[in-house]
């Protein structure tokens, strides 16, 4: 009878081996990638938001600091006239 004991604590052993090496530990390393990748995209996509609003600080800059001086002709407006 002890042998049949041996025997079933062998196979007990054997299915939690399994258990944990084909499951858990690749649930796991799974898991471990996927926070990486998403800790990844998420610094690429503030890198592109601070671009981005780089880029408009710097188009706004530009914009108010240019000046444009535009030349009016007085010939191009007709004086205003009161119709009664």
């Amino acid at each position: 009878m002890n042998i049949f004991k041996i025997i079933g604590e062998l196979v007990v052993i054997y299915v939690l081996y399994k258990i944990i090496f084909e499951f858990i530990v690749p649930l796991y390393n799974a898991s471990k990638q996927m926070k990486s990748k998403m800790s990844a995209m998420q610094q690429q996509m503030q890198q592109q938001q601070r671009a981005q609003a780089a880029a408009q600080q710097q188009a706004y800059n530009h914009s108010t600091t240019q000046k444009t001086t535009v030349k009016i002709d007085k010939d191009d407006y007709i004086d205003y006239e009161e119709i009664k």
